[in-house]
């Protein structure tokens, strides 16, 4: 295997995980992280799921002969558009139904930090000295299944691209090893740009944070809508 063939498969993998699905619907995912770590691991966790899938069902394209019909992936494109419009709305759906409210908190430990939450169905006027709230939680494994379903969404043009340009099963591993490794990277790098900004007006105003969330709800909204329309013309036309 040669090294442009390995340099192509890091390049393609980075330019397919700044497609537009894939960016609204990690930006919809972290959309309420606050923390640039957090906002990351989306897109680490996504771009992991996607190699996951697209390894698995390339490799065994090139090993076995598996095939996934052409029909089979419009229909997963079409649930793609879905799911990326639903994750879209549910950002919108949150920000009407939350009261974000900011100030500083401070621990049993002393340690002091900003903090925004949402008085949703509270009554009566609000303490800041007294108040539960919910800590980051584990690893974002909905952006490792949506990752998955990215992946599945992409294999089929990666199997004809693999079998067009490798000779060997262990030329296609490395190939698609080197996809999702450029793949993961793009998307972290990009999970990375996105949390500048959130993070930013996170720490300095509630109205730009709430218009940064409104704007990610609706790109994320009209790229799935638009990625259905075209899925559901493909199957009609089929």
């Amino acid at each position: 295997m040669t090294w442009s063939l390995l340099l192509l498969g890091l390049l393609t993998g980075l330019r397919h995980a700044l497609e537009a699905d894939h960016v609204a619907a990690v930006a919809a995912l972290a959309s309420r992280e606050r923390r640039r770590r957090r906002i990351v691991q989306y897109g680490v966790f996504w771009g992991v799921g996607h190699t996951a899938i697209l390894f698995l069902v390339s490799g065994g394209a090139v090993a076995f002969g598996w095939a996934l019909s052409e029909r089979f992936g419009l229909w997963v494109d079409l649930a793609v558009g879905l799911v990326v419009a639903w994750l879209g709305l549910a950002v919108l759906r949150r920000l009407r139904a939350e009261r974000i409210h900011a100030h500083f908190h401070h621990h049993g430990d002393g340690r002091w930090h900003l903090h925004f939450h949402s008085h949703a169905g509270e009554r009566g006027p609000h303490d800041p000295a007294h108040h539960r709230h919910e800590h980051p939680p584990g690893p974002p494994w909905r952006a490792f299944a949506v990752g998955l379903l990215h992946g599945l969404a992409g294999s089929g043009p990666l199997v004809v691209l693999v079998a067009g340009t490798t000779g060997s099963l262990p030329s296609a591993l490395g190939y698609m090893a080197l996809f999702g490794v450029g793949s993961i990277l793009g998307m972290g790098l990009l999970s990375l740009v996105l949390a500048f900004p959130l993070g930013w007006s996170a720490r300095r105003t509630t109205r730009l944070a709430r218009a940064l969330r409104t704007a990610t709800g609706l790109a994320a909204v009209a790229v799935g809508l638009e990625v259905t329309a075209r899925s559901l013309w493909q199957l009609l036309g089929s």
